[in-house]
């Protein structure tokens, strides 16, 4: 069965923020400081990934949108180094809450910069979803974090700003701005960075990381934005929101509040739903044009 646009799009951002949701998880397991985090993980990332873009010869994209890969590699960079400031300074729910935040992000800057129409499902299922997410918020210690949820904040809007650079600019390589947005944040983490001080636990930890489930999250997400819009992908980072937690609660006992489990349940309930509406409006589409497979 061949897939249309849509599906091939929400497959591929499903899969891409199941992989990005392990991220706070590793994170804990590293145990150690923030900017070593960022620099590891990202000449790591630049490593496997800039092999790969030399082999596959992706680097000759960079020529028909060297400003726009910049753009983007900047805005990537950062996603990264806001993401693990922010974990080291705050719950990682709280973090991943924050960053639920992004769709709202990704709607604005679409609607200013693209001038592109945001679904009525996907206004809904965004104000609906922020709701569930002020139920987190309501759960203790939050002022105590302040610095964390600022720097979770602007990555949510780096975030937005990323996904709606990249609905713009299609031709954009999503692996080779990933590479790039890596060897950027390490190269502003090392002056602050401890990076031969770890045991080899921990640079196994930071191995997995860097070498897979960061570039291959990432390189999913940005993937995305060709076959969904910029608002659409970002609604999806709503699912680490719940997942994130669900890791580092199971496996490291740092327990979330009730008011947290509530909010991820609307959040997963009301994704669920945004998609099988989604999934229902192209099968109608493709029943009126049966020869069409397009977004």
């Amino acid at each position: 069965m061949q897939l249309s646009s849509y599906q091939r799009g929400l497959l591929i951002v499903i899969l891409g923020v199941v992989c990005l949701s392990f991220d706070g998880l590793l994170i804990r397991l590293s145990d150690t400081d923030g900017w070593t985090i960022v620099f590891w993980r990202g000449i790591l990332m630049f490593c496997v990934l800039g092999v790969l873009c030399s082999v596959s010869k992706r680097l000759a994209t960079l020529r028909s949108n060297p400003f726009s890969s910049l753009a983007s590699a900047i805005l990537l960079g950062l996603i990264s180094s806001l993401f693990v400031l922010a974990v080291m300074n705050a719950n990682v729910a709280n973090v991943v809450v924050i960053l639920s935040t992004a769709p709202l992000f990704a709607a604005l800057f679409s609607r200013i910069f693209l001038g592109e129409k945001v679904a009525l499902r996907t206004l809904v299922a965004i104000a609906v979803c922020m709701l569930g997410m002020g139920l987190v918020f309501m759960g203790e210690g939050a002022m105590g974090m302040l610095v964390g949820n600022l720097y979770a904040l602007a990555a949510a809007a780096a975030i937005g700003g990323n996904l709606t650079l990249l609905r713009r600019y299609p031709a954009i390589d999503p692996m080779t701005v990933v590479a790039g947005g890596g060897l950027l944040s390490a190269t502003v983490a090392l002056p602050m960075a401890s990076p031969l001080d770890l045991d080899a636990q921990r640079y196994g930890v930071l191995a997995l990381m860097g070498l897979v489930q960061m570039p291959l999250a990432t390189v999913l997400i940005n993937s995305a934005t060709r076959y969904l819009s910029s608002t659409e992908v970002a609604l999806f980072y709503l699912v680490e929101t719940a997942l994130g937690t669900l890791w580092v609660w199971w496996l490291l006992g740092e327990t979330p509040t009730t008011s947290t489990l509530l909010g991820g349940g609307v959040v997963i309930l009301v994704l669920v739903l945004h998609a099988w509406i989604g999934l229902r409006l192209e099968r109608q589409r493709l029943q009126l044009y049966p020869g069409f497979v397009g977004k």
